[in-house]
């Protein structure tokens, strides 16, 4: 008797359910027996980056669950919340049930930065922070925030949110679905002036406009702008002609920096044409932070001046990029911090196709571009893997019923979260929120999220 074709889609967050929505979408779906789909993630919820990586301040962006809502709604589907790769199930396991394993894993360390003092206390990731004020369950839970004046080392939207979050004060975040923990952390948070450092200039910064935007919507923070700071070479201009969104960059940044200075009480300065080199320190923590004034060489890149300067902060953050883990049983670049592929094929080290194996989203091209992107990478995939099958070059699994995946689990005591328990979950938080007037209130504790998950 025919049967659906298998697919595992290790990773739920927007890569991996755009997988998911993309096979649905094929012919093959629509035809008899179909496909059949299994996503496998390692937190109890689902929604990856948008629960864990998004600011609590920008609602509008985790709007985006309502459009993923309807892919895992589909009968075709199954989630397996709060199941961990490799530790609860193999590559070789998932080969025995499945036709195809697809890897959508996303980015939760920092990309290191080669500056002499980043080991000192004081000096932070980017990654941590967010990973702390999102309500991440396998983080601690407090965080330091005595430092008043502070650096954020980046001009990408992640730099912006740290920003954003050390400069608002915590009754501001209040209405938000921050847990208990964090605003009490951030009612103790003294930052007062907080400095966000770019080596290149204002065409080159990487804000989505209107990220930028609504850092001065706040009643309590006053973004300041350099004038000195506003140059452009011929690169630029080129930049800001071919590059719609660049040039609102630029133009908010130049209205900016020629208004008055006003009262707000927390002061947050936008830096251009400086280079991060050196954190300062002494007897082990963080006293100061040594950039290096750059210039356009006519290209949009910058050349080193010779000119540095000591800046007055005792609390760093750098947020210059994520990094990826790598996967156990697949091929690993170590520079991009990518699985080699060809066309979302997982490629071994001879150039062939590690058979059945696939990727989409970060864990395939790096930790670049916005949400939305990882769709037409999701397509690229699923289209492959289509192929594949079309033309007899997918393995066959030895227990392709989808009973066997549970019997597995359950045999291994592997406590899982389904699709269901996520409605659960969040009717939970939703219900913690009601009585503060707040739309929800994240639950961070893992048990807690098991239990509310429970029938």
């Amino acid at each position: 008797m025919p049967r659906p074709l298998r697919v595992a889609i290790v990773g739920a967050g927007p890569a991996g359910i755009y997988a998911a929505d993309a096979l649905l979408k094929s012919p093959m779906a629509a035809t008899e027996p179909g496909v059949s789909i299994d996503l496998f993630e390692r937190m109890p919820a689902p929604f990856g980056l948008i629960r864990y990586g998004v600011a609590p301040d920008h609602p509008r962006i985790k709007g985006i669950i309502t459009a993923l809502h309807q892919v895992l709604d589909k009968p075709q589907i199954r989630l397996f919340g709060n199941v961990d790769y490799p530790g609860d199930i193999s590559l070789d396991d998932l080969r025995a049930f499945y036709d195809a394993v697809i890897f959508s894993t996303g980015a939760t360390a920092d990309r290191a930065l080669d500056i002499p003092g980043l080991g000192l206390d004081g000096s932070y990731g980017a990654a941590d922070f967010v990973s702390w004020y999102d309500g991440h369950p396998d983080v601690p839970r407090t965080w330091p925030l005595e430092d008043e004046k502070v650096a954020v080392l980046g001009v990408g939207n992640v730099a912006l949110d740290v920003a954003r979050i050390l400069a608002k004060t915590a009754d501001e975040l209040l209405p938000t679905e921050i847990p208990p923990n964090v605003h009490e952390g951030l009612q103790a948070n003294k930052a007062r002036e907080i400095h966000v450092f770019g080596r290149r200039g204002p065409a080159q910064a990487k804000f989505s406009p209107m990220e930028l935007r609504e850092l001065d919507h706040s009643p309590n923070i006053e973004v300041i702008v350099d004038p000195e700071d506003i140059d452009y070479d011929e690169g630029s201009i080129a930049t800001r002609r071919g590059n719609k969104q660049a040039d609102m960059v630029a133009k908010t940044l130049e209205n900016w920096a020629i208004r008055d200075v006003g009262e707000r009480p927390h002061k947050l300065f936008l830096h251009f044409f400086e280079s991060p080199t050196e954190i300062l320190g002494e007897d082990g923590k963080v006293v100061g932070l040594r950039t290096e004034r750059t210039a356009l060489d006519g290209t949009g890149n910058v050349k080193g001046t010779g000119e540095f300067k000591d800046w007055d902060v005792t609390g760093i953050y750098r947020a210059v990029g994520y990094l990826s883990d790598p996967l156990a049983k697949l091929p690993w670049d170590v520079e991009s911090g990518t699985v080699p592929d060809k066309g979302g094929r997982v490629l071994e080290d001879t150039g062939e196709h590690l058979q059945s194996t696939y990727v989409t989203g970060w864990i395939r091209r790096g930790p670049v571009g916005l949400i939305g992107h990882t769709k037409g990478d999701a397509n690229e995939t699923v289209a492959s893997l289509l192929d594949d099958h079309e033309n007899g070059r997918l393995h066959e699994p030895t227990s392709p019923a989808p009973e066997a995946v549970d019997a597995f689990l359950a045999e291994r005591n592997v406590r899982f979260t389904t699709w269901e328990g996520w409605y659960r979950l969040d009717a939970a938080e939703k219900a913690l929120g009601t009585p503060q007037g707040r739309e929800r209130v994240k639950i961070v504790e893992r048990k807690d999220m098991l239990k509310a998950s429970e029938a």
